[in-house]
C-alpha cells in the first residue's frame, strides 16, 4: 500500500500485452494441467505489494502500481484457460484505518485503472462486476465503475469480479438486514429462512463459490474474505509478494489444485 511520503502523481502502468485466443487442451496439457480439473471460480488475496516495494527501497504505491502488471497477467491467463469467474481483492473495509494519503492514492490508482483497462475488459469479452459497499468509494470511482460494467454486461466470458471496500462479516450483516426488513413487512415467512436465502441476499448473489483461493505474500490467515463463499475451497499460500506472482505460479497453484481431494464432508470413493 502508498507510503505517506509517496508523489500524489497519477503513476504510469506498464504496457499493455495484447490477449491471445483461448488456450487448447492441448496447451493446457503441455502445462500440466488438466481441462476437467480446472477451478470454475478463483479467488485471490492479492498481498504484498508494500513490503515487495518497500525491500526495494521504493515508495509503497509502486509496488501496486507493479501489481497491475501481474493483474493483467492473471486474468488473461484465467480468461484463456476458460476459467468460469476471478474475484480479486483490491481493496478491503479494514483498509480505510490506514493514512488518509494511502487511501487517496489507492483510490487513484484504481479510479485510473478502470479507464485504462476498460476496451481490454471488453475486448476479452470478460463480464465485469464488483461487490462491496460501493457508496464509500466516491463519485469519480463508482461514474467508472458502472461504465466498465455497462461496457462489459452484454458479454459473455469470463466474470471477473472486484472485491473494493469488501469485507464478509459486513456484507453477511448486510444481508442479514435485508433478510430481516422483508420478514417485518411479511414477504418473507422467518421459519423458511434457508442457507438458500442468505445466499440470495450476498454480494456474490448467482456466482459459483470459489473453488480454490489463493494468497501471496505467505499469510496464513483468510483476511475476512469470501467467509460463507468459501467454506469448501481449497487454499494455496504462496511466499512471493503479489508483483512477484506469474502465470507460473498460478499454474502451480492449479496444478496443486488438480492433486486435491474434494470431499465436501464426505468420504473419498
Amino acid at each position: 500500500m502508498a507510503s505517506t511520503t509517496a508523489s500524489t502523481s497519477s503513476p504510469t502502468f506498464p504496457t499493455r500485452r495484447s490477449a491471445d485466443e483461448p488456450y487448447s487442451s492441448e496447451q493446457i496439457a503441455e502445462f500440466g494441467l488438466y481441462v476437467d480439473r480446472l477451478p470454475r471460480h478463483i479467488a485471490i488475496i492479492m498481498d504484498g505489494n508494500g513490503r515487495w516495494a518497500q525491500a526495494r527501497g521504493l515508495p509503497r504505491i509502486e509496488g501496486h502500481r507493479r501489481g497491475v502488471a501481474t493483474v493483467r497477467t492473471v486474468i488473461e491467463t484465467c480468461s484463456r484457460l476458460n476459467v468460469e469467474q476471478l474475484t480479486l481483492y483490491c481493496f478491503s473495509s479494514e483498509n480505510w484505518k490506514r493514512p488518509e494519503l494511502e487511501q487517496k492514492l489507492l483510490m487513484q490508482l484504481l479510479e485510473q485503472y478502470l479507464i485504462e483497462e476498460r476496451a481490454e475488459i471488453d475486448r476479452q469479452n470478460l463480464r465485469f462486476s464488483v461487490i462491496g459497499r460501493r457508496p464509500a468509494l466516491g463519485e469519480s470511482v463508482n461514474r467508472e465503475i458502472d461504465r466498465t460494467y455497462d461496457i462489459s454486461r452484454k458479454n459473455t466470458g469470463m466474470r471477473l469480479c472486484l472485491a473494493i471496500n469488501y469485507g464478509s462479516r459486513g456484507e453477511i450483516a448486510d444481508a442479514v438486514k435485508a433478510i430481516a426488513r422483508r420478514v417485518a413487512s411479511g414477504e418473507i415467512d422467518p421459519e423458511s429462512v434457508d442457507e438458500a436465502t442468505i445466499e440470495a441476499h450476498l454480494d456474490t448473489a448467482g456466482m459459483p463459490d470459489p473453488d480454490l483461493v489463493i494468497r501471496t505474500a505467505g499469510e496464513m490467515r483468510i483476511s475476512n474474505y469470501l467467509l460463507w463463499q468459501i467454506s469448501y475451497a481449497e487454499l494455496w499460500v504462496t511466499e512471493k509478494c503479489w508483483p512477484e506472482f506469474g502465470q507460473e505460479e498460478l499454474f502451480t497453484a492449479l496444478r496443486d489444485f488438480a492433486q486435491r481431494h474434494r470431499r465436501f464432508g464426505g468420504l473419498s470413493n
